[in-house]
């Protein structure tokens, strides 16, 4: 073995001209050779068997969700595996809901004692994950159509019912933002997550039918997008090979400053906040583009309406000004509206019942009613008009705060959605196009109830000597945006965009009042559990 052994790896190291049968030092070439074949051919061609073919499993959804409840199902046998909600044990029947996170609806499992793993009764109880087999039958109770008489079950998974945190007894939000690795196991948590599954598919369902590209944007940037200087800063001068952490004195300096020279990108670089520059290089060479992705802000904002880490939804529209722009809006909002009222009938009842009541009645007032325009100036007028105290002061010049923008759409205009259009340029990002009076830009907000700005957009700058401009002004270093500057160098065209961050719309599409329960792990200040 070791003499066959070191012929391999001598073959591999010879010239070309020795793997060369004529010109081979061995008399019977090696390929003939009954020991070469033995111990190195078979190392080089190894046997095994296929891979199995891939199967969709049969979730519970599939059984319960239809127009008959699973009727059509009775008589059939079924496998379902999930996790155990509740186990209620009688003299001669134990009755076990087991949920599998396809729906809201649990799947009610019937067992006797003749059920093959009926000995394993102790170990069923909420949490544990389970295997069961049975037959589907029509249920004598009132809750259900169908239920499982179960044949065979499995304890896969035991659960300690002493501390498993997530008992049959309603726990609060907060106290499940603490254990938020279980959380999804709750009716509350499992619908959001699937309303916000269903969300993410319907944004890509639009964008593509519509004949837009997906772009990844890049997580790090050395731009600062907004110009606010909320970012996080990705650095590796901080080394933590230090017991304790870093060394202040470690870190490199020059002149009394960070030597950012010496770190990794060799200049600061930050978590972006926005996937837009980036995404209009894309639309200035594919057209019509959209970004989809994660994006940070170091702002210290602890409010049920402010994350760390979050997602946003960020089109951009080439050959386009800010009414094409307002209209790709309107129509994306109410494409998923209507998607997820059609396609998560059972979450949203549950949303409408235990979360906000009238929830599907606001959401079909906004995938029906016509989007209402009007510009900032006015609505300046109509709040000053109102009469009502507000508790910020409304002014021209003032950005609009939440409860303003709430009493626009849900008062006003009676719960239509609203867009604000044409805002001071003093109170917009740099890239927004200014408008011919030069005291505002083509920028817009799209408002609906209960949340007030959802998207918020704008016309580009498209034109080169106006862009420089506002950088000065707003301070910021031309020199880092060489790149975004040549866009109105090289074929520049006028281009449109928004951005829509991805929780909020979760938040308004399940009624979910904080926005740390609208996402799966909450990145907030002070808190970057899980």
């Amino acid at each position: 073995m070791a003499a066959a052994a070191a012929a391999c790896r001598l073959l591999r190291l010879a010239p070309r001209r020795l793997r060369n049968p004529r010109h081979s030092l061995f008399r019977t070439p090696l390929a003939l050779s009954s020991g070469w074949r033995r111990y190195c051919a078979a190392a080089a061609t190894p046997t095994g068997d296929a891979v199995g073919e891939f199967r969709r499993r049969i979730r519970v959804a599939e059984v319960k969700g239809g127009e008959d409840q699973g009727a059509a199902w009775v008589g059939k046998e079924l496998t379902v595996r999930g996790w155990v909600r509740t186990c209620r044990a009688q003299r001669t029947v134990t009755f076990v809901e087991v949920n599998d996170g396809s729906c809201l609806s649990n799947m009610q499992c019937v067992l006797t004692p003749e059920t093959e793993g009926y000995g394993q009764i102790d170990s069923i109880n909420t949490g544990a994950s389970v295997l069961v087999e049975g037959v589907v039958a029509s249920s004598q109770g009132g809750k259900q159509k169908v239920e499982l008489k179960v044949s065979k079950i499995i304890v896969i998974g035991e659960s300690d019912p002493t501390s498993f945190p997530i008992q049959k007894k309603r726990a609060s939000r907060e106290f499940l933002r603490t254990v938020a690795h279980l959380r999804p196991r709750t009716n509350t948590f499992g619908a959001v997550a699937r309303v916000r599954n269903a969300l993410a598919y319907a944004t890509h369902k639009f964008f593509q039918d519509s004949g837009f590209i997906w772009v990844s944007s890049p997580i790090i940037t050395a731009s600062d997008c907004e110009g606010a200087g909320e970012q996080f800063y990705v650095t590796t001068l901080l080394s933590n090979s230090a017991e304790g952490g870093c060394l202040v004195n470690s870190i490199p300096s020059k002149d009394g400053r960070v030597d950012w020279s010496q770190d990794f990108f060799c200049k600061p670089a930050f978590l972006t906040v926005s996937g837009q520059l980036n995404g209009e290089t894309y639309a200035s060479a594919l057209s019509d583009i959209y970004t989809f992705g994660p994006t940070f802000r170091a702002e210290n904002s602890n409010t049920s309406r402010h994350l760390a880490e979050f997602w946003m939804i960020e089109p951009e529209l080439a050959f386009a000004d800010l009414n094409d722009d307002m209209a790709c809006a309107s129509a994306y909002l109410q494409y998923v509206v209507k998607y997820i009222l059609e396609n998560c009938k059972e979450d949203m009842d549950f949303f409408d019942t235990w979360v906000e009541k009238g929830i599907i009645d606001r959401l079909n007032n906004v995938a029906e009613k016509n989007f209402v325009q009007m510009s900032y100036s006015d609505a300046i007028k109509l709040l000053i008009g109102s009469n009502k105290k507000f508790e910020f002061p409304v002014k021209w010049g003032l950005d609009l705060q939440s409860e303003h923008e709430r009493y626009i759409t849900e008062v006003a205009f009676g719960g239509s959605p609203v867009i604000i259009r044409d805002y001071p340029k003093e109170i917009k990002a740099f890239y927004m196009r200014q408008n011919d009076d030069g005291k505002t830009v083509a920028a817009m907000d799209l408002l609906v109830p209960r949340v007030g700005e959802l998207i918020g957009g704008s016309q580009r700058e498209e034109r080169l000597d106006y862009l420089e401009a506002r950088l000065d002004e707003s301070n910021l270093n031309k020199d880092s945006y060489w790149w975004y500057l040549d866009l109105r160098r090289y074929g520049s065209v006028p281009h449109a965009g928004f951005g829509l961050g991805f929780e909020r719309l979760v938040q308004f599409a399940t009624g979910i009042d904080n926005i740390r329960d609208a996402i799966p792990f909450p990145r907030v200040p002070g808190s970057a559990e899980f």
